[in-house]
């Protein structure tokens, strides 16, 4: 189990990766993070053309009904396969 402790020095090692990663990665790591922090997504659905928007939400809704427990742990591990 993830710690709260653990999960922050995560989020603080997110910013400091040597090399960026992809913009799917970076959605992944967004959505975890939301998850972790927020629970459930809320809210409709971006429209029109704020494909940024939409993406994230999309990325951030597929993960509905996992704990934040869960996003939490693999935040963790995406973020420590990312800093190797």
């Amino acid at each position: 189990m993830t710690t709260q402790e653990e999960f922050e020095a995560a989020s603080q090692r997110a910013q400091q990766l040597s090399s960026k990663p992809s913009n799917m990665v970076l959605l992944q790591l967004y959505a975890l993070y939301k998850q972790a922090t927020e629970g459930d997504v809320t809210g409709v659905r971006p429209g029109g053309f704020d494909f940024k928007a939409i993406a994230k939400y999309d990325a951030w809704a597929s993960l509905r009904g996992t704990s934040k427990e869960a996003a939490r742990q693999q935040y963790v591990e995406l973020v420590n396969e990312l800093a190797v």
